[in-house]
């Protein structure tokens, strides 16, 4: 395939994997029910920005040392799971106590809105994947024709598939003020939140567990 082709080519796949439902789109439906739609397009931003780490990683080599270092790949699972597990178990503990989920695209709680990132969380859900990782490794070289710069080809395939996830999350935000009256149950928004670290949860024990 010439060039072109294989821009088009990857363009389709990797939006094929971007509205695929997971726990990136989970977590950015979640923070734009219960706390509004510019927090969910943060947090899908912020997801963007982990992709792109991810292609610069992958692009300069470190990528290959990350999928054939058992240290590296451990190191790198046992901090992302712990952090999936801190994620989900605040959201199921903020969903058992049933406080503060007004009836609006509010926060939940004061101390959340005081320090809370959501770009910066959406990043580290993605950055502290090593699966992502991996799969950038085993993905990308399909994509590469010869005769190109390697680094700043993975590069600008790394953008394109941030560009579709900013695009694809920013819509999926602004999707749920169509739905503002019924998301905006307190009741919704308790479900949400126990759904969402139910699935963090469950992701980061299935990668604390896994025997690679």
């Amino acid at each position: 395939m010439n060039i072109v082709s294989t821009l088009v080519t990857f363009t389709l796949v990797a939006g094929i994997m971007t509205i695929t439902p997971g726990l990136d789109t989970a977590l950015v439906l979640r923070t734009s029910i219960v706390e509004g739609a510019p927090r969910g397009i943060r947090a899908g931003l912020g997801i963007a920005a982990g992709v792109l780490t991810w292609g610069l990683i992958v692009s300069i080599g470190l990528g290959a040392l990350l999928l054939a270092s058992q240290v590296a790949y451990k190191c790198i699972r046992i901090a992302g799971a712990g952090y999936l597990i801190f994620m989900g178990c605040e959201m199921l503990l903020r969903s058992m106590r049933g406080k503060g989920y007004d009836a609006g695209p509010a926060l939940p709680s004061s101390s959340t809105s005081r320090t809370q990132s959501w770009f910066l969380r959406g990043m580290m859900t993605n950055i502290f994947n090593p699966k992502v990782g991996a799969f950038y490794v085993t993905f990308f070289p399909q994509f590469i024709p010869a005769h190109v710069n390697v680094t700043l080809f993975s590069m600008m395939l790394a953008a394109i598939h941030a560009g579709e996830a900013v695009v694809w999350f920013t819509a999926l935000s602004i999707a749920t003020r169509g739905l503002a009256q019924v998301l905006a149950k307190p009741r919704v928004k308790r479900g949400l939140d126990a759904i969402t670290g139910a699935l963090l949860l469950g992701f980061g024990g299935l990668l604390l567990l896994e025997r690679r």
